[in-house]
């Protein structure tokens, strides 16, 4: 007889909660990448997950909603991306599915490297504004990861839809934190880590 999961949870690290009322709230969107990076960078550090993290903020103020960290290795489930994590947390802060309901303030998604495959096929459907990313996809693939297929002219299609992009800030900075990943002998994990 199947007996069926009837709820799923995961759990932040606890190091993220103190680390998320470290912000200080500020309009410059570089300032604003590098506390999303170092998130990344402490993710590694504190050894639960990988070496990614992204944040919702409000586009206009500033204000941090909510920041996630990759956690697919800690929490044992593949759709823990960062950017999965923050639009999640955010959207249940806000009570809404819908990030960019009426009466609500822009918000946009800052990452500290592009979305792959999956993290941009989640973007549009969560209501942000904005995008901002800091490293590329090639820079995660030449560590190991397995971006997916997205589209070739990915800003342009969220663009079609809207949704600003703004890539490469601060670039070089999210790259030294993959690099350090694979320094720290991360795992690089990806769907058949076995197969070619």
């Amino acid at each position: 007889m199947l007996i069926q999961t009837n709820k799923i949870n995961f759990s932040i690290p606890d190091w993220l909660i103190d680390f998320a009322s470290s912000y200080k709230t500020t309009v410059d969107l570089s300032e604003r990448m590098r506390f999303v990076i170092s998130a990344s960078k402490q993710n590694v550090i504190n050894n639960t997950g990988g070496p990614f993290a992204a944040a919702i903020f409000e586009v206009e103020s500033g204000e941090l909603v909510s920041i996630g960290v990759n956690l697919v290795t800690t929490e044992g489930l593949s759709i823990l991306h960062a950017e999965i994590v923050a639009i999640a947390l955010a959207q249940r802060k806000l009570c809404t599915y819908d990030l960019g309901g009426e009466q609500m303030p822009r918000h946009e998604l800052i990452a500290s490297t592009e979305p792959c495959a999956m993290c941009f096929g989640a973007i549009p459907w969560s209501g942000v504004r904005h995008v901002v990313t800091a490293a590329q996809d090639e820079d995660a693939r030449s560590i190991g990861f397995d971006e997916g297929p997205k589209p070739e002219d990915w800003i342009k299609e969220l663009e079609n839809r809207g949704i600003k992009v703004t890539p490469n800030i601060e670039r070089d900075l999210a790259r030294t934190v993959l690099q350090y990943y694979v320094e720290c002998d991360g795992h690089i994990y990806n769907s058949r880590e076995n197969s070619n």
